[in-house]
């Protein structure tokens, strides 16, 4: 089987909010500094990127921001003056022309804000039911965290999946619904001639580890109980069990820079 060759994380921002956010019911006083995650793919194809991080024109703009970020408690940051992938690829010596697809996890401002970079050059492969709801019954998604104008655009070449889909070869999307309509992770696994084996990356179906030990309602949903979240994350844990793959968070401040070195030392370039 041809599976993943190489594996690279980027921080492509960070994140001040309250943890009610991600495990919910977690004492109001309580705040967090998350990262941004995008996690870069090598395979035969070419690189594959999953997630993209923020829209960068909402937040430098001041009247954007107000618009899309009106909680005083929620704070984007951004980690240079310019766009977040390019500067991050540019650091580890990728050229954005040699991404070849895109997933997104879901549709929130800080995964599907890149996606202005790709649209009318490369698919962008997402969850159907995440589109249909991101483009319908405004305002609502955008209460939800969702700016349309990050995915509403005719140049999109959307690849759509209704579930469980091969998104390339060693990349499978697990819908994990719950946080969004469409929240979807994914399962990584390795080509054999760097050692096989395989990793599971939840993104936000478990924003930290102690969602993921504890199984803990996550803080963010749509159209369920906070209480049904854990059962995606009930099933990425079995999954990742019976590969024996490591199950990764998707915003933790310790796990995620942990990663990102775990992968730089086994995939150096």
């Amino acid at each position: 089987m041809t599976g993943v060759r190489r594996i690279v994380l980027l921080t492509l921002g960070w994140e001040e909010l309250p943890k009610a956010i991600s495990v919910h019911g977690a004492p109001a006083h309580e705040r967090l500094r998350e990262p941004t995650p995008g996690v870069m793919l090598q395979t035969d194809g070419g690189w594959v990127l999953l997630d993209t991080g923020f829209n960068t024109a909402l937040i430098r703009d001041p009247a954007l921001y107000r618009r899309f970020y009106p909680s005083v408690e929620y704070i984007p940051v951004l980690p240079g003056p310019g766009e977040p992938i390019e500067e991050s690829l540019h650091d580890i010596g990728i050229d954005i022309d040699d991404i070849h697809a895109v997933a997104v996890s879901h549709l929130h401002h800080d995964h599907a804000g890149g996606l202005k970079l790709f649209a009318g050059k490369v698919p962008v492969h997402a969850q159907r039911i995440e589109l249909e709801y991101g483009l319908s019954n405004h305002p609502e998604p955008e209460h939800h965290a969702m700016a349309r104008v990050d995915f509403d655009d005719p140049r999109i070449d959307w690849r759509l999946a209704d579930g469980e889909a091969v998104i390339a070869p060693g990349i499978t999307a697990i819908p994990t619904y719950g946080h969004t309509p469409g929240h979807q992770s994914f399962m990584v696994e390795l080509d054999r001639t760097v050692g096989g084996g395989g990793f599971v990356f939840a993104f936000d179906a478990a924003d930290l580890t102690e969602n993921i030990d504890h199984e803990l309602a996550i803080g963010g949903f749509v159209g369920v109980d906070p209480e049904d979240t854990v059962e995606p994350i009930r099933r990425l844990k079995k999954l990742a069990y019976e590969k024996n793959y490591p199950l990764i968070p998707g915003h933790d401040p310790h796990a995620w820079p942990h990663w990102t070195q775990h992968f730089h030392e086994r995939f150096p370039a």
